[in-house]
C-alpha cells in the first residue's frame, strides 16, 4: 500500500513538473518570437560604439556648467521626420562636431553611433539674466537643424559635443540629449524622467526649483528646458561623476533598465514626461513603466495614467518620489509649448503629509489627488535615505524562481527616495517593506506593492529611484549611493523579478 501510495505521488509530481516545464518552455518560445518579430531586437543587432562616453570635460569652479562647451535641445522629444534644433555655445569660440548616439545594448557597448555633424562653427552664446520667478531662459541660436531621419527608431539619443582645439590645447566635451518618440502599439512604454532632471537643474549657477531664496520647496521658482543640463545638483552627493555633464539624470538613473530591457529584446518604446499629457500614446502600449527619480507631473498626466490604468495597462512604478509634486507645463518665450515648469504643490489630497507641506512651505496653487491611489504607496516624510529591500511575502508570484524567503534583503536597494504609507484598495498586498535612514537617523518605513488593476492588469511599485541599480551595470554608469548606503549592483532576484513582471504583464 505503502509503495503504491509513493508511486502515485511521484507519477503526480513527475506530471505537475512536466507541466511547469512546458509552460517555461512556452514562455521561452513566446519571448524568443517577440525578440525575433520586433524592431527593438534588430537594432541591436547592429554594431555598437566603442567611444560614445565622455572623455574630457571640464566643469567650472562652482560645479554647475562647462562653459567651454555646453548646449540644448528646442524639445524634450521628437518623432522621425520632424526637426529639432540643437543650440550649443563654446567659450572661447571653437569649431566643434556632434555626434549622435542611440543608447540600447548593443553588444555590451551601450550606444550606436547613428549620425557625425563635424566642423561647426563654435560661438559664445549669452548667459541669461534671470527673470521672473529667477527664470534662466536661453535664447540662444541653433547650431544645427537636424530632421529625424524615418529609420530612427525610438529611443534616447545623446549627442556629444567635443571641440576642435587651437594647436597646443586640449578638446572639450560634453551632451545633449534628446528622445525620439514614436506611436506604434510596442508592449512597453519607457517614460523617462526629465522633468526631475530639469528641476533639479543648476545651470548655470545653482538656479533651480531648489535654490530660490524664499525657500527651497515652496513655489517660487520657474525653470526652463531652454538651457542645458549641468552638473546635477543632487549628484554631488548621490553620484559623484562628472562624465554626465548634458545628460540629465538618464545615464545614472535610467540606463540601467533601457540597457536591461534592450539587451533581452523587450519590445520597448521611449518618451518624455511631456508626451504624457493624454493617454493616447499609453493606451497603445500593454505596459507604462515610470522609472527612476519621477518626482514632478503635470496633473494631466497623473489623469492619463489613471486612464491607462483603468483601460488595462499594466503600470510598473520602478522609481521613488515619484508623483510628489504638481508640476504644470507653459509655453516658452517664444510660443514653444511644454518649456517651462515650476513646483505647483503637492499631491496627496488631503492625507496629512500633504497637507503638512501646504503648511510649511506654500501657499501653492494647486493640491494633487492622493497618487497612493494610482502607484499603491505614497511619498511620506522624510522621502530620502538610505536601506536594504526586505522581502515580506516570498510566496508571491513575482518572486517566482527567485529563492527567496521571508526576511531576505537585497543589499542598499532603497534610496536615494523611496515610498511608503499603502493605500486602501481592495487586493492591494505589501510584497516587501523595510526601514530607510537618513545617514543612520530619522528612520522612516518604505513600503513595496502590488494590486490588480480592473481588466486583468495590476499595477507595481517598487518603491525605490535605485531599483534599476539590480538590474545592470552598462557602459558609462556609475553606482548612486545615498545617506552612507549603496545599491550593490545587478543582483538576479532583481532581474528575475523584472521577468515575472514583464512575463505577467505581456500574456
Amino acid at each position: 500500500m505503502h509503495r503504491r501510495l509513493a508511486l502515485v505521488s511521484l507519477v503526480s509530481w513527475l506530471v505537475f513538473a512536466a507541466c511547469i516545464d512546458a509552460a517555461s518552455a512556452q514562455t521561452q518560445q513566446r519571448n524568443a518570437l517577440r525578440r525575433t518579430e520586433n524592431a527593438v531586437a534588430r537594432e541591436n543587432e547592429q554594431d555598437g560604439a566603442r567611444d560614445w562616453q565622455l572623455t574630457r570635460v571640464r566643469v567650472d569652479s562652482g560645479q554647475f556648467r562647462s562653459p567651454w562647451i555646453e548646449g540644448y535641445c528646442s524639445r524634450q522629444s521628437v518623432s522621425a521626420g520632424e526637426t529639432i534644433d540643437i543650440m550649443v555655445s563654446t567659450d572661447p569660440p571653437r569649431p566643434f562636431r556632434i555626434e549622435l548616439f542611440r543608447m540600447g545594448y548593443y553588444g555590451g557597448r551601450g550606444a550606436r553611433l547613428v549620425k557625425t555633424i563635424d566642423r561647426l562653427e563654435g560661438i559664445t552664446q549669452p548667459t541669461p539674466e534671470p527673470g521672473e520667478k529667477n527664470l534662466h531662459e536661453c535664447r540662444w541660436e541653433p547650431s544645427t537643424s537636424l530632421t529625424i531621419p524615418e529609420d530612427w527608431l525610438s529611443g534616447v539619443y545623446l549627442g556629444r559635443l567635443t571641440t576642435h582645439p587651437e594647436p597646443g590645447e586640449p578638446y572639450w566635451q560634453s551632451y545633449v540629449i534628446f528622445i525620439v518618440t514614436d506611436d506604434r502599439p510596442a508592449d512597453i512604454l519607457f517614460q523617462c524622467s526629465d522633468n526631475t532632471w530639469q528641476a533639479y537643474n543648476t545651470w548655470p549657477d545653482n538656479y533651480s526649483v531648489y535654490t530660490h531664496p524664499k525657500g527651497n520647496q515652496g513655489p517660487w521658482a520657474d525653470v526652463s528646458f531652454d538651457r542645458p543640463y549641468g552638473r546635477e545638483a543632487q549628484f554631488t552627493g548621490v553620484v559623484n561623476d562628472p562624465l554626465t555633464v548634458g545628460s540629465g539624470e538618464f545615464l545614472p538613473l535610467e540606463f540601467p533598465l533601457a540597457y536591461w530591457l534592450e539587451q533581452r529584446g523587450y519590445d520597448v518604446a521611449y518618451c518624455s514626461n511631456s508626451d504624457m499629457l493624454t493617454p493616447e500614446r499609453g493606451l497603445k502600449c500593454k505596459v507604462f513603466i515610470s522609472v527612476g527619480h519621477d518626482e514632478y507631473w503635470d496633473i494631466r498626466q497623473f489623469e492619463s495614467v489613471s486612464s491607462m490604468r483603468d483601460e488595462g495597462v499594466n503600470l510598473l512604478f520602478l522609481s521613488g518620489n515619484s508623483v510628489c509634486w504638481v508640476t504644470p507645463f507653459r509655453e516658452s518665450s517664444s510660443g514653444v509649448p511644454n518649456r517651462i515648469i515650476f513646483r505647483g504643490g503637492p499631491y496627496g489630497a488631503e492625507n496629512e503629509y500633504a497637507v503638512n507641506r501646504e503648511r510649511d512651505h506654500g501657499p501653492f496653487p494647486h493640491r494633487g489627488p492622493d497618487e497612493g491611489l494610482l502607484m499603491g504607496a505614497r511619498n511620506v516624510e522624510p522621502v530620502n535615505g538610505g536601506g536594504d529591500w526586505v522581502i515580506t511575502k516570498p510566496d508571491h508570484w513575482i518572486f517566482e524562481g527567485t529563492g527567496v524567503e521571508e526576511g531576505d534583503s537585497i543589499p542598499g536597494l532603497i534610496g536615494w527616495e523611496y515610498h511608503g504609507q499603502p493605500a486602501d484598495i481592495p487586493g492591494l498586498e505589501v510584497v516587501a517593506a523595510g526601514t530607510a535612514w537618513q545617514g543612520g537617523v530619522n528612520p522612516q518605513q518604505w513600503t513595496a506593492t502590488i494590486f490588480p488593476g480592473p481588466k486583468d492588469n495590476f499595477v507595481f511599485n517598487a518603491a525605490s529611484i535605485f531599483w534599476v541599480q539590480g538590474l545592470s551595470n552598462p557602459p558609462g554608469h556609475t553606482l548612486p549611493w545615498s545617506h552612507w548606503s549603496r545599491p550593490h549592483g545587478p543582483d538576479e532576484r532583481v532581474q528575475r523579478m523584472m521577468q515575472n513582471l514583464l512575463s505577467e504583464a505581456l500574456e
